[in-house]
């Protein structure tokens, strides 16, 4: 994994320890998902406020998706998710965007592990044409 600041992984890392249940537990299976899915994931935390601790951010040659973390949910949103395809229907919510969908996960419920793999692979393939066609 490559990181543009040297703590990046180490805030996702207090987080998951912080929260000390079923969301963090889910957090980081999604992280190892992602990381497994794509070696040269960036990993970063943004949007870091008084109010907030902020959220993990993965991406590659652009946005791939965020991961964060409510009361009752742990939310994957994907930058570019409606240009995505998604055969095994993963993305149950932000259907209505244009441009953004997104997994939520509940307590107790599971996502297939390949699938969201093939996602992560698509948004990472999808951002690298997008590259390649700047001039």
């Amino acid at each position: 994994m490559t990181e543009m600041d040297g703590g990046a992984s180490k805030q996702p890392d207090a987080t998951i320890a912080q929260l000390g249940d079923w969301r963090g537990t889910t957090l980081a299976w999604v992280r190892e998902v992602i990381r497994e899915a794509d070696p040269d994931v960036v990993e970063e935390w943004k949007w870091v406020k008084p109010t907030s601790p902020g959220v993990p951010v993965w991406s590659h040659a652009g946005g791939i998706c965020t991961g964060e973390t409510y009361k009752n949910l742990v939310k994957l949103t994907f930058h570019k998710g409606a240009s995505l395809q998604d055969p095994a229907g993963l993305f149950n919510s932000s259907l209505e965007g244009k441009v953004r969908r997104a997994i939520d996960i509940r307590e107790g419920e599971t996502v297939d592990r390949a699938a969201l793999a093939e996602l992560i692979r698509a948004a990472v393939a999808l951002n690298l044409a997008a590259k390649a066609k700047r001039p």
